[in-house]
This record gives structure tokens, C-alpha cells and sequence, in this order.
């Protein structure tokens, strides 16, 4: 009798701790799949249309930027309308046509997608063009520099949306080692948010380190072949040069990390 006495009160807490943790497990699943629902349920209302237009790419040749040669010459470039989502792809959206999540930073559906390939980003846009019939792609990088500096409604800031970073980018400064929730910084000319800081955005070019020097102004897609594909924005762990609109790297398209993630584009 005595053992029972003993069993029955650690047999109850381990009862009610079990219970309280699959409450708590349903309630966010629950969350999760109402997140997921409004993601891939609003996802065409949550494009900005951006008119194309003419503008300059690149840095200024007289600028002095450490890394900066990358992105000189400055040169005219044309591009031609398009949609873009306001945010980077979350992981709710990203649950939501692929059924998993691969990001580094889990639990937070409504932050960024991360760890996830060039490759990645293509399977996703492939299966959502399959469950739409639609044309959704990743941006080249005029198109991500022309839409970060505002497009048409270009008010010539240094970041995407103001010339304070802390305005409008989760970057090493102020992020705590981490990528934050989308949309909660400042938007730009367009309404379009986190293209600066947060997390890298893969692009469609290929990386050529001097394309500047050779790209054609109508409509440019980067070189015709390379070794790493063009990322841009800048990430939660970058110094605040790297959010700049007119920063730009490069990653092996097969590469995953806790700092790259995409936005998609659509076609008209």
C-alpha cells in the first residue's frame, strides 16, 4: 500500500504533464496550419506590381565602398513590369506547397524560409507553378535592385526604404544572432519589406564578378554561366554595408545556410 501511495502521485503529474504538453502540441499545431491556410490562400493578393522602367545600376564609380568594385560600373539598365511578393517566402508558405521545413531557425512560421538551396527555391517554384498554372520565378538581380530601390517610386535611399538601416533591416546590430518575423520593419517606396537585411534572396543570375562591365541594358539575366548564383539584400549577420541596395554576393546553388532564403516573382 505504501508503494502505491508513493507511485500514484508521480503516475498523476506524469499524466497531467503529458496532457498539458499535447494541449500545448495541438495549439500550435493548429497556429501552424492557420498560418499555413492564410499563406497559400492570400498569396496572389500579397504581390506588389512593380511598372517597369529605366534606372542606374550599380555603385557610383567615385563611391568608396570596402567591396564596392563589385558593383561598379554604374549602368543604365531597362526592366520590364512584374509582381513581386512584399515579403521573403515564409516558412508557413513554404509548409504549405512542400509539406516540411527545412529552416535552421524552426518554430517561427512566420519568419523567413532558410536552408534552402538555389535548387530548393526552384523545386518550390516549380511545384507552386504546377498547383497554379501560374508563372512564378525568382527574380533576376536588375529586377531585385530596381524593386529594393523603389522602382518607379524611387526616393533614392542608401537601403531599401530609408538611409537609417535600423529603419528598415534586421541585420548584426540589432538582430540577436537570428532571422526575425517578415514585415516587421519599415517597408520601401513600394510596400515592399525585409529587402534589406533579415536573410540573403537567392536570384536567377549566375555571379560574374565583373558582369557590370558587359551587361546589356535591356532586360540583363546575368551571365550565361558561372559557378555561383547571385544572392541580395543582405542577412541578419551582415555589417550594415552588406544591406546596402547596391550590395550583391554569390552562393554555389547547392549551398543551404541559416542566412539564405528567396522571394518570388510573377509574371503579368
Amino acid at each position: 500500500m505504501k508503494i502505491y501511495k508513493k507511485i500514484f502521485p508521480v503516475l498523476f503529474f506524469t499524466l497531467l504533464f503529458l496532457a498539458v504538453g499535447k494541449a500545448q502540441l495541438n495549439t500550435s499545431i493548429r497556429e501552424r496550419d492557420s498560418i499555413m491556410a492564410v499563406s497559400i490562400l492570400n498569396l496572389d493578393s500579397n504581390f506588389v506590381f512593380v511598372q517597369g522602367g529605366s534606372f542606374q545600376m550599380g555603385l557610383p564609380d567615385t563611391s568608396l565602398i570596402e567591396g564596392g568594385e563589385v558593383a561598379k560600373p554604374q549602368h543604365k539598365v531597362i526592366v520590364k513590369s512584374f509582381y513581386i511578393l512584399k515579403t521573403p517566402v515564409t516558412q508557413a508558405l513554404w509548409y504549405s506547397v512542400m509539406d516540411s521545413n527545412p529552416s535552421f531557425h524552426k518554430n517561427c512560421y512566420t519568419c523567413p524560409v532558410e536552408n534552402v538551396s538555389w535548387y530548393d527555391a526552384q523545386a518550390f517554384i516549380n511545384k507552386l507553378n504546377s498547383l497554379y498554372k501560374a508563372h512564378y520565378r525568382l527574380p533576376t538581380e536588375a529586377e531585385y535592385e530596381y524593386a529594393a530601390r523603389g522602382g518607379d517610386k524611387s526616393k533614392g535611399f542608401t537601403y531599401s526604404g530609408s538611409n537609417e538601416e535600423t529603419n528598415v533591416a534586421w541585420f548584426v546590430d540589432n538582430a540577436s544572432g537570428r532571422s526575425h518575423p517578415v514585415g516587421q520593419k519599415k517597408v520601401n517606396e513600394l510596400g515592399l519589406a525585409d529587402m534589406s537585411g533579415n536573410i540573403w534572396e537567392w536570384c536567377s543570375d549566375w555571379y560574374g564578378i565583373f558582369y557590370y562591365k558587359d551587361s546589356p541594358s535591356d532586360n540583363p539575366q546575368g551571365p550565361a554561366n558561372g559557378n555561383g548564383k547571385v544572392v541580395r539584400g543582405g542577412t541578419w549577420s551582415s555589417l550594415d554595408e552588406g544591406c546596402l541596395i547596391i550590395s550583391r554576393g554569390a552562393s554555389l546553388p547547392s549551398a543551404k545556410n541559416r542566412y539564405t532564403g528567396f522571394r518570388i516573382v510573377r509574371d503579368l
